[in-house]
């Protein structure tokens, strides 16, 4: 995700920087679909599931390494690898927010959006798990279903507080309180 967000933020510099001074409307109106979608990328996705990894992951793993990135890992994966993954989203996105205004979408349109994407990841990892009778998260084998059902359910109501505390931090810097 957050490849994929960043990618699409020097897209849309480059573009800018490129299409300055043009008066085609045709590359006018190409930018700003290509910033509606880094905003609602960083709305939705690069801020709420940024935060919700870098907390989670080292939450869980001062806990108990073993539930989330087992020791074996590290003969496979270095450590500046696992920091890339897990902690150097969160002052890239922090960066990132206080460098470009973002237009969040409405609320229940954004809301909704974050919902989708945790319900379907859920959804994959239990697939996976299906396929192969592995949990991607060591944690999740800890876990009855039922306790299993509470958890996943309480990874979305926090990626959504994820959401909202990206909104309002996004319009106190921005100052764009409605």
């Amino acid at each position: 995700i957050q490849a994929v967000f960043f990618g699409i933020c020097v897209l849309t510099d480059l573009s800018s920087l490129l299409t300055r001074g043009n008066d085609s409307q045709e590359q006018e109106r190409q930018l700003k679909k290509l910033i509606s979608l880094r905003d609602w990328m960083m709305a939705v996705l690069a801020f709420p599931v940024g935060v919700f990894v870098v907390t989670m992951f080292w939450s869980i793993y001062i806990y108990d390494r073993e539930l989330v990135y087992p020791k074996l890992l590290d003969n496979f994966i270095p450590a500046w690898l696992n920091h890339g993954m897990h902690t150097t989203v969160l002052p890239f996105v922090l960066i990132e927010m206080r460098t470009t205004h973002h237009q969040y979408p409405s609320r229940s349109c954004g809301l909704a959006a974050v919902c989708t994407f945790a319900v379907g990841y859920i959804l994959w990892v239990c697939w996976i798990h299906h396929v192969t009778g592995v949990w991607v998260y060591p944690l999740l084998e800890h876990l009855s279903p039922g306790v299993k059902i509470i958890f996943f359910a309480a990874v979305t109501v926090i990626i959504n507080i994820f959401y909202l505390v990206g909104e309002v931090l996004n319009n106190y810097i921005w100052d764009t309180q409605k």
